[in-house]
Formats: C-alpha cells, structure tokens, sequence
C-alpha cells in the first residue's frame, strides 16, 4: 500500500508535497498565513491538527502499529467474512482451485472492466475538488470544470492557463488522468 502525499499551498503558491508528516510540519512554520492543504488522491481538503510541539504533531500523525490480522498477512492475503447463496457455493466449489481462486479471478476481471471508467471518474472528482476550493473565483473556471467532464484536454489547458502557476500546474496533475 503507498503512503498517501498531500500538498499545502498559502495563498496562489505551493508550499510542499509530500508526506502528512512533512507537510503538517510546514504548515506550522506557516501558521501566520492561511494554509490549504489536499490529500493528494482524492482531492479532498485535509485539516491537520497542529496542536503541540512537532514532536507531538508527527506522532499523531504515525500510524499506530495495528494487531496482527487474520489471514497470510505476508503474501498480503487478509480472511473476511463473504455470504453467499448456497448455489453460489456450489458453484464455486466446483471451479478449478475453489472458492477462493474463484472469487479471485472473479474480482480481477470486474475490476479490468471497469478500472479505466472509474479511475477517470476518481481524477475528475479530485481536480474539481481542488479547482473549486482553490480557482473558483479564477476566470474560466465553470468553462475549464466543463471541459474537464468533458474530457476536452485541449480546451481544458487553454482555459487554465492564465491561473496562477503553481494552482494551475497542479490541478492539471490532478486532472491528467482524466484525459488519458
């Protein structure tokens, strides 16, 4: 699993990108201005606690080491509970390897199907989050968050481009995905 970044800006410039840890840090050395900070992956506008010393900040912030789970944990297989129908495991029961390969191979194929629609979707969720907290008030904006659903990418960089630098460049990052 990848460590989530995150990137905080004051004002129309960015600040860092990076970890939780890292950018937290920042922005408490930048407490006299007002810091934006997004999650990365999402898009979505996070509220670190700066509350304490740093030492304070970053313990909150590393994940506590967590029980071991159920399952082969090393080969990153993790046992939870499914409900099926008894057809259903009839059905799986008498498909080479079992149920477990089964289901498997079941959930790989409707995540290929449906990988490229949703990862889209994800990237133009995130960069309109972004655009509507940090440009909304920028000129184009409805035009360019028109172009991004669109999938116009064309159109989408033209109307973005006389925003600030640093916003302009990463929403475009964000919104990249969603024009490949």
């Amino acid at each position: 699993m990848t460590q989530a970044t995150f990137t905080a800006f004051v004002a129309d410039a960015l600040l860092c990108s990076g970890a939780a840890t890292d950018v937290a840090l920042a922005a408490k050395a930048n407490a006299a201005s007002p810091v934006l900070i997004f999650e990365d992956a999402t898009g979505r506008q996070i509220d670190f606690d700066l509350r304490g010393s740093d030492d304070e900040i970053v313990a909150r912030l590393t994940p506590a080491a967590q029980p071991r789970p159920r399952g082969r944990p090393k080969l990153g297989v993790v046992a939870r509970e499914v409900t099926l129908l008894p057809r259903h495991w009839d059905w799986l029961g008498q498909q080479p390897g079992g149920a477990s390969v089964a289901l498997r191979k079941l959930v790989d194929t409707a995540r290929a199907v449906g990988e490229g629609r949703a990862a889209i979707r994800r990237a133009q969720e995130a960069a309109d989050r972004v655009m509507g907290a940090l440009l909304g008030n920028q000129p184009n904006y409805e035009e360019a968050s028109r172009a991004l659903y669109a999938g116009d990418r064309s159109k989408f960089l033209a109307l973005t481009d006389p925003w600030p630098a640093d916003l302009r460049d990463y929403v475009r990052r964000q919104a990249a995905p969603a024009f490949s």
